[in-house]
């Protein structure tokens, strides 16, 4: 199975029904003994319902003739017993299943992060994040709904339907014949009906998966959007998505209405039929008053049940629909895998080989970012890669880290290949600086500590030293302990720029990754993290994205890229006096700073 996924596609599929939630009982499973204890506390409780209609018979037939009044008083002690006895089950079915939706809700949750943030970056290239956040928080509060309340009512409901149907038969054949010739005039509009709450039930998320997926983009780019004046656009293309996430509820809520309303009128309609025949079995003689007291109370229950079942269903085809969307992530399964017995990678020296890989990413299958790409990076060199944008520097980088498998060639670290070892052990031998830092919504030490969990503060905070980091950190409020904001907002670029370093040098890789890692600072900053780069690189493979030459002219190499091919290889020097893309690359940069 591929990891594209088809967001917003509302197609049913056979199992996109209520059986769609037997998809959840691997996560149910573990609670068997809860799961019993609840079904023991619902039919004691549905049993107890049951008991008093025949308490009601014999209340009418035995209490109200005169001849022994005790019986009355017998009758409500009995009554007051069941009701207690009702009372003492509903809780425990109510906190047992309660407890039940709270548990499996948050393994569910768990289950699906832990799946989709090892998923490839191929997946998200066509799904949205918001459309996960979306299955994450609405689609498992709708499962929580059925594994915590729906699920036991409907359970319930269904014990008191069968529970009733059997009182009826035994209180009379007769009139229980009458009430289920209008059987199927129920299930009827509840099969035909109920296919399109759960067609509707499930564009509605889709739909609700869309305003997620636009506010968040919306406000993480908030800078953006109000630097350009566009929150009356933004309001006015969110109010529109909205409103159509309203218009396809509307929907979901009249289908749903009408089912209700269809079955409520003919379950009840046909009770007040079967009463007007009962009635006339009375005053015949053919059957008691408790029998038919009796009688009416369980046709209630029976009614009753039926439609709460028929309102049930929706919510559990609404559950149904968010169930299909959480398993559909737990489904998607990456295109980078571990391989079934990692190779374990040898001592750390850094050589890095390419041998004529060629590769194009998942969205633009037809154009190759890299054709046949060959290059061998010794331990210790310092290589730069450099070129226009779109030539594939950061594709090298990718696949290195193996985001991404190429469709031909091999790539190798310290001689093994890397598809042949395990994604941790590749990825620890790695460190990358990259243009546009990451920072998480946290303090200093947990965004450093990222490149490496177990570090003590004291290595955090050289980290940080050799990183030029600490001069600011030391002047924050809280100094290292400060929350820096969500995306690091709180901190300048360049700041954000110096974690990013301190968390690369505090990693200790073999391999380095600088991708325009001092892009982003002012003269005298990109000087000392500069230096520190410099005392970090020694003994160290280095690969150097560039598009500001004057950062690699140290360097041991520097590979010119063009289009997903090399054009040439070369130092500095020789490289601009062969002409070529690099010495216009490097003429109009040079003369540009001396101007």
């Amino acid at each position: 199975m591929t990891d594209q996924p088809a967001p917003g596609s509302s197609q049913e599929s056979p199992r996109r029904d209520i059986l769609a939630l037997r998809r959840l009982w691997p996560f149910v499973r573990p609670y068997g003994k809860r799961v019993a204890v609840a079904m023991v506390a619902l039919v004691f409780a549905a049993g107890a319902v049951l008991v008093i209609g025949t308490g009601l018979r014999l209340l009418i037939d035995k209490g109200f003739n005169g001849d022994q009044p005790q019986l009355l008083d017998y009758a409500l002690f009995g009554l007051l017993g069941v009701v207690a006895l009702l009372a003492l089950a509903s809780y425990g079915r109510f906190y047992m299943v309660s407890w039940l939706g709270e548990r499996v809700v948050n393994d569910i949750r768990k289950a699906v992060f832990d799946h989709v943030i090892t998923l490839s970056p191929g997946y998200y290239e066509t799904m949205r994040s918001g459309d996960v956040m979306a299955r994450l928080t609405s689609d498992t509060t709708l499962v929580e709904s059925v594994v915590g309340s729906q699920a036991s009512v409907a359970l319930r409901n269904l014990l008191m339907f069968v529970g009733g149907t059997v009182m009826l038969f035994f209180t009379s054949a007769k009139l229980t014949g009458l009430v289920f010739l209008v059987v199927p005039l129920v299930i009827g509009p509840i099969l035909v009906l109920g296919r399109r709450v759960r067609r509707y039930s499930r564009a509605s998320q889709e739909r609700i998966a869309d305003i997620s997926s636009y506010a968040n983009e919306a406000l993480q780019s908030i800078r953006t959007v109000q630097a350009f004046n566009h929150e009356p656009a933004d309001r006015v293309q969110f109010g529109s998505i909205v409103e159509a996430a309203f218009a396809t509820a509307r929907k979901r809520i009249a289908m749903r209405a009408l089912l209700t309303a269809i079955v409520i009128l003919l379950v009840f309609g046909a009770v007040g039929i079967i009463l007007w025949i009962g009635g006339h079995d009375v005053i015949s003689g053919r059957i008691s008053a408790g029998e038919l007291s009796a009688f009416v109370f369980y046709a209630i229950v029976v009614a009753g049940s039926v439609g709460a079942i028929s309102e049930v269903i929706g919510d559990l085809q609404r559950a149904a629909g968010a169930t299909d969307r959480l398993m559909d992530l737990l489904d998607q399964r990456s295109t980078v895998l571990d391989p079934p017995q990692p190779v374990a990678l040898p001592l750390a020296r850094g050589e890095v080989k390419f041998e004529r890989v060629t590769f194009a990413y998942p969205a633009r299958p037809d154009t190759s970012a890299l054709h046949e790409f060959d290059l061998t990076v010794q331990p210790g060199e310092s290589v730069a890669l450099v070129g226009p944008s779109g030539a594939g520097k950061t594709t090298v980088f990718q696949l290195l880290l193996r985001f991404y498998d190429p469709q031909s060639g091999a790539i190798t670290l310290d001689g093994v290949a890397i598809d042949k070892v395990s994604l941790a052990d590749l990825r620890s031998r790695l460190a990358i600086v990259p243009q546009e830092p990451v920072l998480f919504s946290t303090d200093a030490w947990e965004n450093i500590r990222y490149g490496r969990p177990e570090a003590s503060d004291a290595e955090v905070r050289a980290a940080a030293e050799a990183a030029r980091a600490a001069e600011f950190l030391d002047r924050l409020p809280e100094g290292f302990k400060t929350f820096l904001g969500e995306r690091g907002v709180r901190l300048s670029g360049g700041q954000r720029q110096r974690i990013a370093i301190a968390r690369a040098i505090l990693r200790n890789p073999s391999v380095l990754l600088l991708d325009e890692a001092t892009s982003a600072l002012d003269a005298e900053s990109e000087q000392a993290v500069q230096q520190a780069l410099d005392k970090l690189m020694v003994g160290r493979t280095t690969l150097i994205i560039a598009h500001r030459l004057a950062t690699v002219l140290k360097a041991n190499r520097i590979v010119v890229l063009d289009q997903g091919r090399i054009q040439a290889i070369g130092n500095h020097a020789e490289l601009a006096a062969q002409g070529g893309l690099y010495s216009r690359l490097a003429t109009l940069q040079f003369d540009q700073t001396r101007e």
